[in-house]
């Protein structure tokens, strides 16, 4: 594993302070590692809500990376896949010969999705499994404790001592793409949330429960088949975890739904069906979600 004296030596970068950027920011923060903020919109200070405790990052957040002059070692990436493109000027900014980029996005091709906009290649993909929420005041809520999963590989011994010491507990494993595929299927029945625009507590539905469990069940011999080491007992876990969240509990594309903002339908709902395809797996419930999330982002309409 990469190892530093000291992790603070380690020079970090969050571009797209939002929920999960703003989570990153804080957990660094509070161990004095306080890293470089870089976004779409000019602030003082982001806000992390975490429990009792309320955590402030001092900022300013950068605005034009034309005027950004400073290099670092770590850049965590929190925009959506979507934003990639207009996340590659911070990159080019902010990168040097040597600096990572550890991708806080949801999926299982951050890799390829962000190789066009980032050349260098030291790209970490990263498995988010803490539930973060914007809140109206612009501040955001943390409602379960910050943890990420990323692969056992050098650059991403770079992430882990960055993080080491900090609230947000880092995990790197051998099989990242079981991971990740499981963490898609749980991304990818969330898209049902944003088809009724409705939370967790949906989920309590007989009809709901039954359409999640199919679709679970689809997405399943897919991962299969792209390698995951996934169980049978998988598609239930995750329904129950769904059932047992809180009602009001949202996800991040059903916030971009009620906002207007584009979803990302195609990395976690179209991804299925296109591998699927490249397998000869049918999907049919991919079939009929897909196209519905794809509309509801792009329109016309």
């Amino acid at each position: 594993m990469y190892r530093q004296s000291n992790p603070s030596d380690i020079t970090v970068a969050v571009v797209g302070p939002g929920a999960i950027g703003t989570t990153v920011a804080a957990m660094l923060h509070e161990v004095g590692r306080t890293p470089l903020l870089c976004g779409r919109t000019a602030r003082d200070q982001l806000w992390l809500q975490d429990g009792d405790r309320r955590i402030g990052v001092p900022g300013p957040v950068l605005t034009d990376p034309s005027r950004c002059d400073r290099r670092v070692d770590l850049i965590f990436l929190a925009v959506k896949a979507t934003q990639n493109a207009a996340a590659a000027p911070w990159l080019a900014a902010l990168s040097g010969p040597r600096t990572v980029v550890c991708a806080l996005q949801n999926g299982v091709e951050q890799v390829d999705s962000l190789a066009p906009h980032y050349p260098q290649g030291r790209i970490v993909p990263a498995v988010v499994w803490f539930p973060a929420q914007a809140q109206a005041d612009g501040s955001v809520r943390l409602r379960a404790p910050a943890r990420l999963t990323v692969p056992d590989t050098p650059d991403a011994g770079v992430v882990a001592e960055a993080l080491r010491g900090t609230r947000c507990a880092i995990e790197l494993v051998a099989d990242f793409r079981t991971v990740a595929w499981r963490k898609l299927l749980q991304n990818a029945v969330a898209g049902l949330m944003a088809l009724t625009q409705r939370r967790s507590g949906m989920f309590a539905r007989p009809d709901i429960s039954g359409l999640a469990l199919a679709y679970l069940r689809e997405a399943l011999a897919v991962a299969r088949a792209e390698g995951a080491a996934l169980g049978d007992e998988v598609p239930q876990a995750i329904l129950d975890q769904f059932q047992s969240s809180p009602p009001d509990l949202g996800t991040s594309i059903l916030g971009d739904r009620q906002a207007g903002r584009p979803l990302e339908w195609d990395i976690r709902n179209g991804v299925i069906a296109r591998r699927g395809r490249a397998h000869g797996l049918p999907t049919p419930i991919s079939d009929i979600v897909v196209p519905l999330l794809a509309a509801a982002s792009d329109g016309p309409g």
